[in-house]
Parts: C-alpha cells; sequence; structure tokens
C-alpha cells in the first residue's frame, strides 16, 4: 500500500468503527490518510485539497449522490471516485457508472480483499483514463495544427492561383505582341521572294529564306505558348465543323514534304477510310499532326516516317505517326507530355523549342474526347497513336 496516497471519504454517518474504516486500517491506510468529511462540506475540501481516491458512501438520495458525483468530476475529472452503495439496485449503480464513477461497491462485502482489488481496478482504469485523455490532447493539438496547415496551404493555393493568372495574362498578351511583326516579316520575306518582285541573287535568295524559316519557327513558338497559356487559362475552345479527314491528312502531309526531302527522309502517307468526314475542329486536328509530323522529321536522321489513318471502330478513328528517328529512352516516356519539358537538357541542346508541343497536343486530344499513347524504343524510332471520336 502506498502510504503517500490520501483519501477522501465523503459520509454523512459515523465513520470510525464501521466495517468501512476497519477495512481500510486492516488494508494498512493509517486514519492521518483519510479525510472524512459530510455532503455539505465535500465540494469545498476537494476543491482545495488534492486527493488520489475519493470514496461516496451513500448520500441521502440517489440524485443527490449523483449530483454530487457530477459536481466533483466537473472539477477534477482525474481522480477516481469510488461509490459505497448500500444494495444491489442494478439500475442504480448502472446510472452511477454512467455519470462518471469510477465503480462501486456493496457496503455489505467491503473488506480489505475488497478494497484491495476495487484499489488495483481504480488504479488501472486511472491509467487507461490518463492515456486516452493524454491521447485525445495529442490528437485535438494536431488536428489543429492540421486546420492551420490547411489554411496556410489554401492561402498559398490562392496566391499561386493569382501568380498563374498572372503569368498567363502576361504569355497571351507578350504572344500577341510578338505575332503581328512576325508575320509582318514572313509576309514580306514571301513577297520579296515572289519572281514578279524583281531578279535577287543567289546569296540575297539564300538570306530571305532563312529569314522567312526562322520567322515561321519563331512563330510556331509564339503559337505553341499562346495556346498553352489558353489552355491553362481554360479559354482554348474547339470551333467545331464537318471536315474531311483524309484531305486534311494529305494537305499537311505534302506541305511538311520539303522538310523531310531536306533531310531525305521518306514521307509515306496510308489512308484506309469507308467515311473521311469528321466532325471536330479541324485547325486544332491539323494542328495535331502537324506537331506529330514536324517532330518526327526533327527527330529522325535518316529513314522512313509514315502517316496511317484508319477506321477503328464505326465511332473511332486512329491516326499514327510512326518514324526510324532517334527514340526515346524507357525512363523519359512518362515525361514527355509534360509542359516545357525537353528531353535533350542542357546549354548546348541539339533540338529547339519550347518544350510545350506535345503537352498541347495531349491537352487538344483531351478537349476532343480522345486518347494518345506513344511506344518507343532507343535508337529504332517512335510511334504515336491518337484515338478521335468521329463526332466530338
Amino acid at each position: 500500500m502506498d502510504e503517500k496516497w490520501q483519501i477522501l471519504i465523503i459520509e454523512d454517518r459515523q465513520f470510525d468503527g464501521t466495517t468501512v474504516s476497519l477495512a481500510f486500517n486492516d488494508y494498512g491506510i493509517s486514519r492521518k490518510q483519510l479525510k472524512v468529511v459530510e455532503t455539505k462540506e465535500a465540494i469545498d475540501t476537494f476543491k482545495n485539497n488534492s486527493y488520489d481516491f475519493v470514496f461516496l458512501n451513500n448520500c441521502a438520495s440517489n440524485v443527490e449522490t449523483i449530483n454530487l458525483l457530477k459536481n466533483l468530476l466537473s472539477l477534477k475529472n482525474w481522480v477516481p471516485i469510488l461509490v459505497i452503495v448500500a444494495n444491489s439496485d442494478e439500475q442504480m449503480n448502472k446510472e452511477l457508472i454512467e455519470a462518471g464513477a469510477t465503480d462501486y461497491i456493496y457496503k455489505s462485502s467491503f473488506s480489505k480483499e475488497v478494497l484491495d482489488i476495487v484499489l488495483r481496478n481504480a488504479i488501472r482504469l486511472y491509467s487507461i483514463e490518463t492515456k486516452l485523455t493524454e491521447l485525445h490532447q495529442q490528437i485535438k493539438e494536431k488536428n489543429e495544427t492540421i486546420v492551420s496547415q490547411k489554411q496556410k496551404i489554401e492561402i498559398q493555393n490562392q496566391n499561386l492561383m493569382e501568380v498563374f493568372r498572372l503569368k498567363s495574362q502576361f504569355l497571351a498578351t507578350i504572344s500577341h505582341e510578338l505575332r503581328t511583326p512576325m508575320n509582318a516579316i514572313i509576309g514580306f520575306s514571301q513577297l520579296l521572294l515572289r519572281p514578279k518582285c524583281g531578279t535577287i541573287s543567289k546569296q540575297q535568295k539564300d538570306m530571305l529564306e532563312r529569314i522567312l524559316n526562322n520567322g515561321k519557327n519563331l512563330l510556331m513558338l509564339v503559337n505553341e505558348v499562346l495556346d498553352y497559356s489558353k489552355l491553362q487559362a481554360g479559354k482554348l475552345e474547339l470551333k467545331l465543323e464537318v471536315f474531311d479527314l483524309e484531305r486534311l491528312v494529305k494537305v499537311t502531309v505534302a506541305e511538311m514534304q520539303s522538310l523531310a526531302e531536306v533531310k531525305r527522309l521518306h514521307l509515306k502517307v496510308n489512308i484506309s477510310l469507308q467515311n473521311p468526314t469528321l466532325y471536330n475542329d479541324s485547325l486544332r486536328v491539323r494542328q495535331i499532326l502537324n506537331k506529330l509530323l514536324s517532330n518526327a522529321i526533327k527527330f529522325t536522321k535518316n529513314g522512313s516516317i509514315t502517316v496511317e489513318v484508319r477506321e477503328k471502330s464505326c465511332n473511332t478513328i486512329e491516326l499514327a505517326v510512326k518514324d526510324t528517328g532517334i527514340g526515346i529512352a524507357a525512363e523519359d516516356v512518362q515525361h514527355i507530355f509534360e509542359p516545357f519539358r525537353q528531353l535533350d537538357q542542357g546549354n548546348n541542346r541539339k533540338f529547339e523549342g519550347t518544350g510545350n508541343g506535345l503537352s498541347i497536343v495531349q491537352a487538344l486530344v483531351n478537349m476532343m474526347k480522345g486518347k494518345i499513347t506513344v511506344e518507343s524504343e532507343l535508337g529504332k524510332g517512335t510511334l504515336f497513336r491518337i484515338e478521335l471520336p468521329r463526332k466530338v
């Protein structure tokens, strides 16, 4: 028995010499460790002193017992309170436990052995309740921390969204401002290259063609940035119309033929369509094919590039672009559709571009409710497959 224990006994009748007092004495608890008070003194005594246990011995009525129990617990809910009951009223005993009593003891069976069991159980329950209280406090603190972090994250997200909006607005503005002079440069270059504008030397022709080609490349980069900013801002919309897919593919491939011939690449087209009509955005479909072809030409040193178009089903068209180029490493394939992602990184890149082309292609395909996949083997080539619904 712990000689440091201090026990409060709330008793309205004679305590000394009773069965209860004798049981405490037999258990080894001295009279100095016991503080015996009447009900009317219980609240103040409990409030102003520190006790390890409280024994509540049968007040005037059941209601009074429960009210006193609740009042004591409202002051210090961590002190075990044991109620000594006179009879086996199960309903009353149940109400005592529900009100917060640690346990109850029948007065008729109160003894050293019973006291030992009750105190050990009370200590065990107190230990469990203490741990639960600590755990509850820890959970509460963590929840408060999570709420605080969530609020900070929400504020950061709002700030990021504003930065993102300003960035998209800036990109769109700059792109628009650049397109006007670039179109002028391209237009005047094409005009000067026409025979009716007069004879020019071979050196002048080469310089004009270089200006024209670089202007077209720069305009393509500007358009990619503009499309990307529109996509990110959710402002790019499809202009749906009925068009002939077979004709669109042939025209687009023909326009890319000269670029392929410069590198001595064989550009092939295989079209197998029962019904060539499509209800989609013809300009965006052409943009997708143009980007895949330009990439294929860019990354292929020798060999061929093949465009295949077929009906996968009556409602689905498959468009494929296959090359015999440098290919993509397996670990890089999953990153090729990421914005501003270029597999050829560093200051000495061999291939120019913003790294946005394929991310724009994927975004456009998704807008068309289609699907794009890629198969590639390093050193052997790459195959892009696009599935589009016949009607968006």
